[in-house]
Parts: structure tokens; sequence; C-alpha cells
């Protein structure tokens, strides 16, 4: 039989994958998850009951969260990626990683086919096409709901004909838990007017109007170390400590609207705590540490590297270019960010750093100049507006000849 590994995870559309690769088309079907942050060690065993109980040869679940971590939302938090200045990119990378997984497993395993359960709708189909295509052209992409344009029905239909009695209740909103955050879908993101109800997100707000907490984040070299004073030897472990103490302020949620890779627009809901207090966090802290023109550069490349992720380009070499930039600059990103949590906002107070550039020692804005006089403004302020000034008074000029 040919082997095929089946990006599983469970659900309605990968369970009917993984019984019809095998009892229509004759495949061995190695089943196999990616846990990036969203599995809890309970739903792992039960997902995996469930393949073995749909008749896989193999099931195996890789826990990616540190590879993730590292190779991926670390630079989503050295740039400050934020989505349309909205959305921290939770689906767009995990997608990108959990795809790496399957063809590094896929080649591991000699298989001649790699199966997704992705629909023809929505944005997860090319991100695995992608890797795939680059990782391991020579095997064959299998994608059964996108080829036969299956409906949630027909799928029931279909297990329960091959004596698959499992409950597949349709949930009322699809939940994509993650390392670096989770989505949220429902009807209501299918409309460009409504919001998403409390009960649709599964951190449920836990802190009454009279709560806060303070909170402290520490920073080195740009990654986040310690939370509250408490060390962490990897960073992916801390985000996962801060989102345990932020999420029950229902902190983080929003909807991103924006532009699919399909070429239709799209929205979805998220919620997101930890990433959004640490791209917050970090970036105030490259606001004191980083010169002006690194700020700038950043700013820029950031764009850059959240969009080719967005659209599936994270094998572009260019990435790890902007990777490797985005790293340099992350030397003097040292210190600690004060925060106050609130139920559903927070307020960064400020930071304490031995690199903050605002230091008294060479002035205060406003106030006092240490390292420089009024002559030197004057004369600074000439030389600059030079070249400026001599285009007005060119096109003054023309102006008045037009004119006459």
């Amino acid at each position: 039989m040919k082997k095929i590994v089946l990006a599983y995870s469970g659900g309605l559309d990968t369970s009917f994958c993984a019984v019809y690769l095998s009892k229509k088309l004759g495949y061995e079907v190695h089943a196999v998850t990616i846990n990036t942050g969203g599995f809890s060690t309970a739903e792992i065993l039960a997902i995996e009951k469930r393949a073995y109980e749909l008749g896989v040869h193999s099931y195996t679940c890789i826990n990616a969260i540190e590879g993730y971590y590292e190779s991926c939302v670390k630079y989503l938090i050295f740039g400050n990626v934020l989505k349309n200045n909205t959305y921290p990119l939770s689906v767009s990378a995990e997608r990108t990683i959990q795809a790496k997984s399957i063809a590094e497993y896929a080649i591991a395993i000699e298989a001649n086919a790699i199966a997704h359960g992705s629909t023809g709708a929505g944005n997860d189909q090319v991100r695995f096409d992608v890797i795939f295509n680059i990782l391991c052209p020579t095997v064959e992409i299998v994608t059964p709901i996108r080829d036969l344009k299956l409906s949630r029905e027909a799928e029931i239909e279909f297990l329960e004909e091959n004596g698959f009695e499992i409950n597949f209740e349709k949930a009322q909103y699809s939940i994509n838990k993650g390392l670096w955050g989770t989505s949220v879908g429902g009807k209501e993101t299918l409309t460009s007017s409504l919001y998403l109800p409390e009960t649709a997100f599964p951190s449920q707000l836990s802190k009454t109007e009279t709560d806060k907490t303070e909170v402290v984040l520490q920073f080195t070299k740009g990654e986040l170390t310690s939370v509250n004073n408490e060390t962490f030897s990897h960073s992916s472990e801390a985000i996962q400590y801060l989102e345990s103490i932020a999420s029950p302020f229902a902190i983080g949620r929003d909807i991103h609207v924006g532009d699919t890779i399909v070429g239709i627009k799209g929205r979805v809901g998220f919620e997101a705590a930890a990433a959004t207090l640490i791209l917050k966090a970090h970036h105030l802290l490259e606001k004191h540490t980083l010169s002006k023109f690194q700020l700038n550069l950043k700013s820029q490349l950031s764009e850059w590297y959240g969009s080719w992720l967005h659209e599936g380009l994270f094998l572009d070499p260019a990435m790890r270019d902007i990777e490797t930039f985005f790293e340099s600059t992350q030397d003097k990103v040292n210190g600690k960010v004060f925060i106050t949590l609130l139920p559903y906002r927070f307020v960064i107070n400020g930071i304490s750093s031995e690199n903050d550039l605002m230091n008294t020692k060479f002035g205060s804005y406003g106030e006092m100049n240490l390292g420089w006089s009024g002559d030197d403004v004057k004369g600074y302020s000439k030389i600059i507006s030079n070249s400026l000034s001599i285009y007005h008074k060119v096109n003054a000029n023309k102006t008045e000849v037009d004119a006459n």
C-alpha cells in the first residue's frame, strides 16, 4: 500500500479524510498532529484514540511549540508584527510551521503522498500546498474536502455509512488555539457589521471592574525571559504563563479584517492576551533603546515580514534576511516593562532599562538642553532647511512669471 501522511486535528474534516483515504483510495494512512501550543495532554490522547478508531495505520503527535517559537514567533516579537495594525498572525504563523513539520515527517517515513483537510474557500489550503511544493515536490498532495466540495452533512453521512458512529455536533464557532493566540470564526465574522458575543471567546472574563493586576515583563535581547520576577528558561513557557495571567481579563480581543490569499476580503475574531501585551511592551522598550533609524527601518521590514508570512511565503530567503536584521537590532533591547491589567484593557505604564536612551545626562525634552547651545540649533536649522528654501524661492518666482 502507498503511504500517505495526513495532517490530522481530530475534527470532522480530517476524520473524514482518515477513512476516505484508506477505504476509497487504498492508502496506508499515517495521521500526524502538530502541537503548536493548542492542545493539552488529555486532548492529544483523545485525538490519538479517535485516529485509531478511524483505522489509521499509525498516529504521531509532534510537539513543535519550541520550534515554532524559535523559527517564527520570536521574529514576530522582534518585528512587533501586527497584520493591518491589528492581528498578531496567530493562525498564519501556526499553519506555516505545521505544514513544514508535516513535510519533514513525510520525507522521513518516505511517504508517497500528503493529505490535508482544507476546503477550497480559505487561506490554509495555499499555506499547506506552498510548503509541500517546496519541501517535498515529488510527493503528491491529496485534498479530499477541497476536491470533492463536500458539505458537513455529506462527510457525516459517509462516516456513518462506513460504520463510524462518532458524534460531530456542529459547533457554533470555529476555534483554533495556539501559542500565539486563538482565532474565532462564526456567523458574526461573515458580516461586515457584527461583533462577536462574549460567549464566542474561549477565555471568559473572570475579573470584576474593580480588579486590577500589576505585571512586570523582563526582556533580554528582545526576548521575554521573566514575568513578575519568575524566570523561564524558554520564552515559549513565559508566553504561556503570561497568557494564564492575562486571559481572565479578556484582554487582546478584536476582529481582523484583511485581504485573503484567494483574493476576497475576510474577517476573523481572535483573542491573544499574551501576544498583545508582549508586542506592545516590546515595542515600547524598543522606542527607548533603539535609534531613530533602526525603528524606522524595522517598521518597514515588519510590514513585509508579516505580509509574506500571511501569504504562505515563509520559505522565501528574504524572510531569513529580514530575521537577521531583526536579530541584530535586539542586542540593546533589555529591561523591564510595567503593565496594569484591567477588564478588557491594559495600561503600559513605562520601562526601566540600562540601555534607555531617554537619559537626563543629555537633556530633558522641553525642559533643559545639555548637549547643544541655542546657536547650534540656529545653525542646524538654517542648513537643514537650505535645500527646501531654495526650492520654494525658485518655484515662487516661476509662479509669479506664469501669473504675468
